[in-house]
């Protein structure tokens, strides 16, 4: 259903934005409510909950209004640095601060705004599309992502829609600043690098916000100079995997790619890639490869190992049998590929030496396409506001408490929602944690849920988590899971899954096994998974929620027919 602009930006997260955005520009609340609010509740009621992106950063329901709310603070921050326009006096500085200060944040809001216009498929209910040019849709409506979208193009579209946001009143204000006015357009049409200092600022706070919900560090986005090294190096990777490098072959390969993960050989790609770039006119690139290496850590591109560092030690097998060890780098699919252009995984797995998890190709533990890097990564609310300061921590959002009273149990001793709470403070790894940790990552969108590769869905009224794949995830976030595991014998995410299940929080089936079994019904064919049905949703879930139409809880009620539970057995 659309939403209005109360509806949408009455989450405490974007109300602690509004005011971070507000305390930026020193203007009364009425002045504010003119030439800021007025604007983001029309960009909010056109941008309704349309994620920014398919599977890349802020690829959930909002992420797009998220997104734009984000890249408004990290602008303004950015602005107080600067005396805008370079150059004039300070009198005229002083005059037209307010005005650089607002075009600052319109550009930021509106840079990506192009992407509802071009990216998405829209219709209502009836099968009427909606094009966003004629207005806020009015009625429930769905969308979906064009399979034959130009990704440079939402750049240009833009100018079709800012006039939807912008009233006729502050554009005559801000036509009456010529050089303003000026970098404003080429903002609006795409053309970032013509924009001088406010094409600089909107790009830094952009990076900064994609830095923030990919897993980086937003203040080392923030710093970096014009045309930041980690940007090209970025830049660089995505041609050469795409383009270059081979990936996936039997034995003569640079690099493979499981379901959660791309395994590039270390020396390979570093020297391809200093390579690629110097042949492409770019200098400042590090001399040796531990810089390199350095870099593409720091910036949260390449994941890091067990002893912090950049370089993992791991062994490909293939499905025929051939194995060999190489030195890697570790990365993050999503960084490289966003929607349908993923390649298919390799057949075979690519075992870290160092006591971390085994990465088998099965679709049973498919990472979510919009992953983040399996480094720890602190809330995004919490990075966002210790980045840029002096305001509050946010009050939990009402739609996401879990503190629900649980029903009667029937399981002895089951987890309840007040002991996941008590967690907080305690990051030992324990069934209790993991289902902490599960409802704060869904919470966080760290893990996105009813995804085509999602690690857990809403199926029959509650949640269901899809094993071992969420098992596994938690023990990428949580290395000193192995050391835990290693004094039972046992493999990592069994140690954590045998956790879950001492806890009771999950429902068994009528003949006593733990695992219940799906078939999830795609386009073009039909599979099955595996996993757990919680009892209680609240646990981790806010309630409404509908089901997955997609799955289907399959009956199983019969007997097992092994005495060892099939929650014992290895990922197929």
């Amino acid at each position: 259903m659309p939403l209005p602009a109360s509806k949408l930006l009455g989450t405490p997260r974007r109300q602690i934005l509004l005011e971070h955005i507000w305390q930026r520009t020193s203007l009364s609340r009425e002045q504010f409510g003119t030439l800021y609010r007025a604007p983001i509740e029309r960009y909010a009621e056109l941008v309704q909950q349309f994620p920014a992106s398919e599977s890349h950063h802020h690829a959930y329901a909002g992420g797009m209004l998220d997104h734009g709310l984000e890249i408004i603070a990290y602008a303004l921050k950015l602005r107080q640095s600067h005396l805008l326009p370079a150059g004039a006096t300070p009198e005229a500085q002083a005059a037209q601060s307010e005005a650089w200060t607002a075009g600052i944040a319109y550009a930021a809001l509106l840079h990506d705004l192009g992407k509802i216009a071009v990216d998405l498929h829209v219709e209502d209910t009836g099968g009427r599309i909606w094009h966003p040019w004629h207005g806020p849709i009015q009625s429930p409506y769905r969308f979906r992502y064009r399979k034959d979208r130009d990704y440079h193009l939402h750049g240009a579209a833009t100018g079709l829609l800012y006039t939807r946001v912008l009233d006729p009143a502050l554009l005559d204000w801000l036509s009456g600043y010529p050089e303003l006015w000026a970098a404003l357009l080429f903002v609006l049409a795409g053309q970032d690098e013509r924009a001088g200092m406010i094409g600089e600022l909107v790009t830094k706070a952009d990076q900064a916000s994609v830095a923030q919900a990919l897993g980086g560090d937003p203040a080392k986005a923030t710093t970096a100079p014009k045309h930041a090294l980690q940007r090209k190096l970025l830049d660089g990777l995505r041609y050469l995997v795409r383009d270059e490098l081979k990936l996936n072959q039997p034995q003569a390969s640079d690099g493979w790619l499981t379901q959660d993960a791309l395994w590039l050989v270390s020396k390979t790609v570093s020297d391809k890639l200093r390579a690629y770039l110097l042949t492409q006119g770019i200098d400042g690139i590090p001399a040796n490869n531990t810089a390199v290496f350095n870099v593409l850590q720091d910036h949260g591109i390449a994941q890091p190992a067990a002893d912090g560092k950049a370089i993992w030690k791991a062994t490909v097998t293939s499905d025929a049998g051939w194995s060999h060890a190489f030195t890697f780098l570790k990365l993050s699919p999503a960084v490289i590929w966003s929607g349908d252009e993923r390649p298919e995984p390799f057949a075979g797995t690519v075992k870290a030496d160092e006591g971390t998890t085994e990465a088998p190709s099965s679709p049973a533990t498919a990472a979510p396409a919009s992953s983040v890097p399996s480094s720890p990564v602190a809330d995004a609310v919490s990075d966002l506001l210790s980045m840029m300061g002096g305001v509050t921590d946010p009050e939990p959002e009402a739609d996401q408490d879990t503190s629900t009273a649980v029903e009667e149990p029937t399981a002895p001793d089951p987890i309840s929602s007040d002991q996941t709470q008590a967690l907080v403070e305690d990051d030992t790894p324990s069934g209790e944690h993991f289902l902490h940790w599960l409802g704060h990552s869904i919470r966080a969108r760290r893990l996105i849920i009813n995804d085509a590769k999602a690690l857990v869905h809403t199926v029959a009224g509650t949640v269901y988590l899809v094993s071992p794949g969420v098992f596994q995830r938690y023990v990428q976030e949580h290395p000193g899971v192995a050391a835990l595991a290693k004094l039972e014998r046992m493999p990592d995410w069994q140690w954590v899954q045998k956790s879950f299940e001492r806890i009771h929080a999950h429902r068994k089936q009528p003949s006593g096994l733990n695992i219940w079994t799906c078939e999830v019904q795609g386009p073009r064919k039909t599979r099955r998974i595996h996993g757990y049905l919680l009892n209680d949703p609240d646990l981790v879930i806010a309630r409404p929620f509908a089901d997955n139409p997609y799955l289907t809880l399959i009956d199983e009620s019969s007997p097992p027919a092994k005495s060892a539970d099939l929650a014992q057995e290895e990922p197929n």
